[in-house]
């Protein structure tokens, strides 16, 4: 399928992202998919996963989260770090980063890539999917929750702190989703440890909120992702096949 891929300024409450665009070049709409990105931010990686999901039939839209400390690559040596295996020197470059995508401030930002994509002629009506990677998945679920009549379809792999002890950890708003969820955990994910995993499964199905959790035995935290140690092609393609159905049965189009 040929695709139409761009960069764009994306506006929000708190400024201007710059974002990832991938769609079928069909002249058609299509339903709306927003994919929130791991700590690494927007890569070579983070486009050609918008492009496959891009390619069953879905206009993605992958901001880069991190805009409040500049436009991506924030950190020019990236890859090279990512390659190092010195995983506490990678996160200190990082950490500033990610504790600027605060609960209030990553909604302002929701809200408006939400806005982008109901306003985009090239997405069809209707609620929209979203799926999230590592620290993608916790807002790809705060997502869900904040915006209930506006996301159908909510994804999160080898996400982390999902149901931690703080006041506003994502499962407490399991209350307020509608939309069909999907977890895929990590293998000894220190970020979702077993207690963690059972604290959001109960508190999804408390709320009676369709969804389903799953550990990929063996499978490290972060393993779709293909420029990093820990990918599994087994436990990737896994990933691909639960997504793809999930958007499947719950976006129109």
């Amino acid at each position: 399928m040929a695709l139409s891929t761009s960069t764009i300024d994306l506006p929000t409450p708190d400024g201007t992202t710059d974002a990832f665009v991938a769609h079928p070049d069909d002249g058609q709409p299509h339903p709306g998919v927003l994919y929130y990105m791991d700590a690494f931010g927007l890569r070579k990686q983070v486009f050609d996963m918008c492009e496959r999901i891009a390619e069953a039939g879905y206009f993605v839209v992958a901001p880069n989260v991190f805009y409040r400390d500049g436009r991506a690559p924030l950190v020019a040596d990236l890859p090279d770090l990512m390659k190092s295996g010195n995983r506490e020197q990678l996160f200190s470059v990082l950490r500033p980063f990610m504790s600027h995508v605060t609960p209030d401030g990553a909604m302002r930002d929701a809200g408006a890539y939400l806005d982008f994509l109901a306003g985009h002629e090239a997405v069809a009506d209707g609620p929209v999917g979203a799926t999230g990677y590592c620290m993608g998945g916790r807002l790809a679920l705060r997502t869900a929750g904040t915006f209930p009549d506006r996301v159908a379809a909510a994804a999160s792999f080898h996400g982390g702190n999902l149901a931690n002890d703080a006041e506003d950890s994502p499962h407490l708003l399991a209350g307020t989703i509608t939309a069909e969820v999907y977890v895929g955990h990590a293998d000894n994910d220190r970020s979702a440890p077993p207690e963690q995993q059972e604290r959001l499964a109960e508190a999804l199905s408390a709320a009676g909120v369709s969804f389903k959790a799953e550990l990929y035995d063996g499978a490290a935290h972060g393993f779709t992702q293909a420029d990093t140690a820990a990918y599994d092609e087994q436990a990737t393609n896994r990933h691909w096949e639960v997504l793809l159905d999930l958007f499947a049965r719950n976006l129109e189009g």
